[in-house]
């Protein structure tokens, strides 16, 4: 339909004519827009094309008269913006509004009607309809649909900003899982060479020792044979501890046992009581799970150790509802919120990211005077697909 030297393109249900760009000269470069249409009446489609070609938008329509043209034009070319007059022959524009959202990533939605109330306007944005104008009142028009344009691309920049993060996070997760997992590996490593050799070479000397004490009659060497083998336990005690520090082998008893384990040799070494409570004696979950738990535990008691001045610490294992959920609390100085910022709290950043490569979390919570609290909860149903391991 020509409109001096522009015109546009009509898509009845029988025909189609062909598409022209609609615009007026811009004073400032400004993007083409593909607008669709769906209007039964030609004059009311006329008068709109003719409302916005006195702006200064650059535009293309396209002008549907049926559900079947609307749904060809939307699926088959780029459309930019949708108007469309809410009561049309069999249908309405809220069921054009289902074929839209069924699209990925579609355009804006715009009533331009004039058989529709304030009240339905309202309720059909509600459904994500992005704005309405009224036909008799058509000066908003150009500003309605600049608008929604730009909401619609700003959303699209949000969703596509989160995806790339979500994607940064996912590489983030899985760099740290394969160098928490080069660690172990490496602790693995480095725990066997010292039981094989080291542990091997002091269990050698202290059978040595043993036989010079039994059979030496000299009162001086005996007493530094003596001397020797107390030196002596106390580096197999010490290698013993670096052992279970590098490959805590406690764990193959089990979660339960491994957390009872840490609060015993916490209690032993600190003189702080340590309460362990369980929601059952055993707890069984992926080995990487285990060990992320583990080493939580072990942080946080080392932490504890080092800067709480606690009295009282008290260690919560629970498995309930398919979430590992392990606790540690403890009623010390607390813990000031700025700290988690601080050099000192690294071990515990590098707790949360150890987490994350099993779909866990942490949440650190304290106060000053009041005791801090670590938790970690890994959900178990989603291990699986974080480590590629099953129950």
């Amino acid at each position: 339909m020509a409109y001096g030297h522009h015109s546009a393109q009509t898509l009845a249900c029988s025909n189609l004519y062909p598409m022209i760009a609609l615009h007026m000269a811009p004073t400032e470069p400004e993007q083409l827009l593909s607008i669709l249409h769906l209007e039964d009446s030609l004059a009311d489609h006329r008068l709109a094309v003719t409302v916005l070609r006195r702006s200064d938008m650059v535009f293309t329509v396209q002008h549907a008269d049926c559900l079947e043209s609307f749904k060809r034009l939307l699926t088959g070319t780029h459309v930019d913006v949708i108007l469309a007059d809410y009561r049309l022959p069999g249908f309405t524009a809220l069921d054009a509004w289902q074929i839209t959202v069924e699209q990925h990533n579609h355009p804006p939605f715009i009533l331009l009607s004039g058989a529709i109330g304030e009240a339905a306007a309202v309720d059909a944005m509600r459904l994500g309809i992005a704005d309405y104008v009224l036909k008799d009142d058509m000066t908003r028009l150009t500003h309605v649909i600049r608008r929604a344009c730009e909401v619609h691309q700003t959303r699209l920049l949000r969703e596509q900003t989160a995806r790339d993060l979500a994607a940064s996070q996912k590489r983030l997760a899985e760099l740290t899982q394969h160098l928490q997992t080069s660690i172990e590996n490496e602790r693995a490593a480095i725990a066997r060479e010292i039981h094989d050799d080291i542990g091997g070479a002091l269990t050698a000397i202290r059978f040595d020792l043993a036989w010079l004490d039994r059979h030496t009659t000299q009162t001086d060497v005996r007493e530094h044979a003596q001397a020797a083998t107390s030196m002596l336990q106390h580096a197999i005690g010490a290698s013993q501890r670096i052992m279970m520090n590098l490959r805590p082998h406690i764990l193959d008893q089990g979660m339960v046992a491994a957390v009872q384990w840490l609060a015993e040799d916490f209690e032993r070494r600190t003189g702080v009581p340590t309460q362990v409570r369980t929601s059952s004696q055993t707890i069984e979950v992926p080995n990487a799970v285990q060990l992320v738990a583990y080493r939580t535990a072990q942080e946080a008691l080392t932490n504890i150790s080092k800067y709480a001045n606690s009295s009282q610490v008290r260690i919560d294992l629970s498995d309930s509802e398919g979430v590992l959920t392990l606790e540690v609390s403890d009623n010390g100085q607390g813990l000031e919120p700025a700290a988690l910022d601080k050099p000192k709290a690294f071990g515990l950043k590098g707790l949360q990211e150890r987490a994350l490569t099993v779909n866990g979390w942490l949440d650190i919570s304290g106060s000053p005077g009041h005791g801090t609290s670590v938790i970690l909860s890994v959900p178990l149903g989603s291990v699986a697909s974080a480590t590629g391991e099953t129950q």
